[in-house]
C-alpha cells in the first residue's frame, strides 16, 4: 500500500475504487457497510462496482505498460451506459462533465475520467507492477514511469527479488 498523496481530482474516486480490494490479503471493502456507504452503494450494486473496479485496474495496468492480471469487461463498455450531462458555470463560462445522476457509481467514474482526459492526467493513474499488489496510485514523477506504488515496499521487493536472481 502507498505512502503516496492521492491522486487529484475526480481521480481520487478513481484510485480510491481500485484499492478497495488488498489483493496481497484479499479484504475487500466492498464487503462493508462503512466501504459500500463511502461510494454510496446498496447492497445490490457491490457486484457491478466489483466488475468497474477491475476494469479500471486493467486500464491501469496499461498506464503502467503491465500486462492485465484478469480478463474482465472492457472498460469503454461499462462506461458506455454512464449518463453524463454539461454544466456551465455562469460566472466564468467554464464547462465541465458531470453525472447525470450523482449516485450511478459508474456515472461518477465516466465523469472523473472525462475530466482527467481533458486536463491531461489520466494516463498518470496507474497500478503497481507487483502482482501480489496492483495498488492504484497517481505517478507524479517527472517522467510519468512510475512502476510501483510504493519504492519502499513494491519496488524494494522486486529490486531485491532481481538481486537474488543474479
Amino acid at each position: 500500500m502507498s505512502e503516496r498523496s492521492a491522486a487529484p481530482g475526480g481521480l481520487a474516486l478513481v484510485e480510491s475504487l481500485v484499492n478497495t480490494l488488498d489483493i496481497e490479503s484479499g479484504a475487500d471493502a466492498l464487503d462493508t457497510a462503512d466501504g459500500r456507504a463511502r461510494f454510496g452503494l446498496a447492497e445490490d450494486e457491490v457486484a457491478g462496482a466489483r466488475e468497474l473496479r477491475e476494469a479500471l485496474r486493467v486500464a491501469l495496468l496499461a498506464h503502467a505498460g503491465h500486462a492485465p492480471h484478469a480478463r474482465v469487461r472492457p472498460l469503454g463498455e461499462l462506461l458506455a451506459s454512464a449518463p453524463l450531462r454539461v454544466t456551465v458555470d455562469p460566472a466564468d463560462g467554464s464547462a465541465a462533465l458531470a453525472p447525470a445522476d450523482a449516485r450511478p457509481l459508474p456515472s461518477r467514474v465516466a465523469a472523473a475520467v472525462a475530466q482527467s482526459l481533458v486536463d491531461g492526467t489520466w494516463n498518470r493513474l496507474k497500478a503497481c507492477e507487483a502482482e501480489t499488489c496492483h495498488w492504484a496510485y497517481y505517478d507524479r514523477s517527472p517522467a510519468g514511469r512510475g512502476r510501483w506504488c510504493s519504492m519502499q515496499v513494491c519496488g524494494a521487493r522486486a529490486k531485491m527479488r532481481r538481486y537474488r536472481a543474479k
